[in-house]
Parts: structure tokens; sequence; C-alpha cells
């Protein structure tokens, strides 16, 4: 395990030992800080490089709505994961759905989105959680989302 001086705080090479993303589909930078049982906060540092503004839009880059949510999920991925405290063998950990997802402001290139996730419960292997992304300090999306922890054989 591969960890910065302080065991709440995850760089690349530990976010990639627990969530199987990788380039151009790892969309969490690095963890600041884990609170047990009850949040995790990470950022991804969003650059002119990402492939997606290339169409999205051109002359207006735009970072898509989706791959926000996506970015929240996988935070909520480094939560549990780090909550169980175990590695993941043959489970992969796996979005489910997400409710009451509200898009407030755009995230451009430039952009810091901070990708906080907070626990609301779980169940044997279903998580539910909480996401709220900002960027400088001001909401730019949020939802809930449910996730499960599965095995690889049963995909």
């Amino acid at each position: 395990m591969i960890m910065t001086k302080h065991d709440d705080i995850m760089d690349i090479r530990r976010i990639m030992e627990l969530l199987p993303h990788r380039y151009p589909f790892l969309l969490v930078d690095r963890v600041v800080d884990f609170v047990a049982g009850e949040s995790l906060k990470a950022y991804k540092n969003v650059t002119f490089n990402e492939g997606f503004f290339q169409g999205h839009f051109p002359g207006l880059p735009v970072m898509p709505g989706v791959l926000i949510l996506e970015a929240l999920a996988q935070t909520g991925g480094l939560f549990v994961m780090h909550t169980i405290d175990e590695p993941l063998g043959d489970r992969v950990f796996l979005f489910a759905g997400m409710n009451k997802v509200k898009f407030r402001k755009p995230v451009v290139p430039g952009d810091k989105l901070d990708l906080n996730v907070f626990y609301i419960k779980n169940k044997m292997n279903i998580w539910r959680m909480r996401g709220v992304a900002e960027v400088d300090g001001v909401v730019v999306a949020q939802g809930e989302f449910t996730a499960s922890v599965a095995s690889k054989g049963d995909m």
C-alpha cells in the first residue's frame, strides 16, 4: 500500500490500487481527506488536454455532466474501498444509480473539481452516498447515488 504522509490522503498510485479505472476514465487525481464512516474528499484537475473537450464543445469547452457524475461515483468507490479496508480481489465497485441530480454551473478547463461524498447507509454490499462537486467553493453538481461491490464472476 502506497500512502502519503497522512493515512487519510491518497496519491494517484494508491487511487489506482483501489480503482480499476485508467486513462482516460480515471477521474480522481488525489484524495485529501477521509473520515471513516462519514465522508471522503478528493479532487480532479480539469485541463484543456482532456479528450472530451475536442467535441464538447468546440470553441466553448465544457466538461460533460455525466463525467462529473462519474468522478463523484469514483470518489464514492474510493470511500467504500477505504472504508472496508481490504483488497478488491475478484470484486469490483459498480455504479448502480443516481437520484436527485442537479447541475448548477459548467466546469471548464483550468477548474479544480472538488469531489465530496457523504455516507448515507449501506446494507450488505449496497452503498448509498450523497455526492457534491464544487469549483472554488461553488456547487456545480450534486446528487445521491447507489453502488455495489460485486464479484467479477457474477458479471
